[in-house]
């Protein structure tokens, strides 16, 4: 209504399109990554931006659960290598659905679940109030009030949904879905206190189709750093029907800033180069970038000193980089084959031979 042109919104649905372009030369399901910035017209403050970066990793074209269990394997284990604690909220579209056919106003479920997603900041009084706003009855709202007394058990409460869902077979359905989700996820290691079955979870309704997923930082007040769902229908908008999508997104920026605060930057790089080569001229710089070449195809890290200046200045190099070894490789050590290698941390130094330094 504003405009017929905008900035890049989020990266699902450029994606959505890019697959009903190619869905003839794409193989399913196909898998994805990808990295881009985008915009919104938000009012900037802490962890709000107009201009942001997101991670986002997807799957087309299947509607297998095992995706679902897949994402969220791939979530803790980014998170858990950023020494991040976090806990992922998990929820169900088709249980948001059955929930608002259970207390018969099914017509009204953008309005119930925009007042149930406020929980945690206004409380049950402040979603019962503006539910009745919205012109959402009080018989209604009693048959709601189990949501405000849910166990810190995802199972047990998923139990007691099936109890209320009995001839509601979208709720019903939800609660088979997420089932197998979470028990799965558990089975293969994810903590039970990590990952919260969270019944007023409502971000994307609509799009999301089933699993909504959304990640939170343990130890800082920030708003979401993640999230995501299953979007079977997306394709849609631009003419192909039937290709299921599931995807999840790494908020990169609201990451930084809980990294940041929580002081879990390495203090160095865990990529520290292992060698110095030091550079006596051209003749012994060519045989010794032979040599890093090949401790380079062995994932170690090498590099040669640029110029043949003094030694003492490449020693002092070495020193302010925190790297361990010096290598000299001199017109001695070319004829005779060998290198010499100084541990600069403990003063220890040892001449090898050029295939047992290699080796």
């Amino acid at each position: 209504q504003i405009s017929e042109k905008a900035l890049r919104y989020d990266l699902t649905v450029p994606f959505a399109r890019f697959v009903a372009m190619n869905q003839g030369q794409l193989a399913f399901p196909y898998k994805r990554y990808q990295i881009q910035p985008v915009w919104r017209a938000d009012r900037p403050q802490k962890g709000r931006f107009r201009e942001f970066y997101q991670c986002d990793a997807d799957v087309v074209g299947s509607t297998s659960l095992w995706q679902e269990v897949e994402l969220l394997q791939l979530y803790f284990k980014s998170f858990n290598e950023l020494s991040l604690a976090v806990s992922i909220h998990i929820n169900n579209r088709k249980i948001l659905s059955g929930i608002a056919e259970y207390a018969g106003i099914a017509d009204q479920l953008i309005d119930f679940t925009v007042a149930l997603d406020k929980l945690d900041k206004i409380g049950k009084e402040g979603v019962t109030k503006e539910m009745l706003e919205k012109g959402i009855s009080e018989e209604a709202i009693s048959k709601l009030d189990f949501l405000f007394n849910q166990t810190n058990d995802a199972l047990e409460n998923l139990s007691n949904l099936k109890e209320k869902f009995q001839g509601n077979e979208t709720g019903s359905k939800g609660v088979e879905e997420l089932e197998f989700v979470i028990k799965n996820a558990l089975e293969l290691g994810i903590d039970s206190k990590d990952l919260v079955f969270d019944i007023t979870l409502a971000r994307g309704l609509d799009y999301y189709t089933g699993a909504i997923f959304e990640v939170k930082a343990k130890d800082v007040a920030m708003g979401s750093i993640g999230g995501g769902g299953r979007y079977d229908n997306l394709t849609e908008v631009f003419g192909v029907k039937d290709v299921p999508g599931i995807g999840i997104s790494f908020g990169l920026d609201r990451i930084y800033l809980v990294m940041e605060e929580l002081a879990v930057f390495p203090q160095d790089s865990d990529v520290k180069v292992k060698y110095l080569f030091a550079n006596y001229g051209e003749a012994e710089s060519v045989e010794a970038l032979k040599l890093i070449s090949k401790l380079r195809a062995n994932k170690i890290s090498a590099e040669l000193y640029p110029d043949a200046a003094k030694l003492k200045k490449q020693f002092t190099y070495a020193e302010k980089k925190g790297i361990e070894n010096l290598v000299f490789l001199g017109e001695q050590e070319i004829a005779d084959q060998t290198v010499t290698v100084k541990n600069l941390q403990n003063g220890e130094q040892q001449t090898l031979k050029i295939e047992d330094f290699i080796n």
